[in-house]
């Protein structure tokens, strides 16, 4: 157990001590997709959502998701973020919505958890935004995509 961070060495959930690390500029990016119908993307790009402006209320709930990362999470540190960008995008060919999630902070421990919240919110958001008129959509490939900053440096998944 002693490789979990997360777990004291009788297995107890803990928060970890990140006191004595150096503060860096930590980034990470994740990405995530809403796979709809074709006829649902085209209504979504045409700005024809029943709600409203599906992708700019998308795009602020990842950002607003990113900031409340430790209230959602157990054990998640509450941090300063320098930066949240999230990207929204409409890929016809594969008729879905692509999401990437930027986030920075300089500080103590990294932000992929911040990243990881940003794309879900936002493709429940999109989801959310769009099901009344597709139920048959889905969220998936929601990943981390690279990190850096710390003691484990650049970490690329893609």
């Amino acid at each position: 157990m002693s490789d979990l961070t997360h777990l004291d060495e009788t297995g107890k959930a803990r928060m970890v001590d990140v006191g004595a690390r150096d503060d860096t500029l930590r980034e990470a990016v994740a990405r995530g997709e809403v796979h709809m119908r074709p006829e649902t993307l085209q209504r979504l790009a045409a700005g024809d959502m029943p709600k409203g402006d599906a992708l700019a209320t998308a795009r602020i709930a990842g950002i607003m998701a990113a900031k409340r990362a430790p209230d959602l999470i157990p054990l998640c540190h509450p941090l300063l973020l320098t930066h949240v960008a999230v990207d929204v995008r409409l890929d016809a060919a594969t008729s879905t919505v692509q999401i990437e999630a930027t986030v920075r902070t300089v500080g103590k421990t990294g932000v992929e958890m911040e990243a990881l919240t940003a794309v879900s919110v936002a493709a429940l958001t999109v989801y959310d935004m769009c099901k009344a008129i597709d139920r048959t959509m889905q969220i998936g490939a929601i990943r981390l995509v690279r990190k850096s900053g710390g003691r484990s440096g650049e970490i690329v998944c893609e």
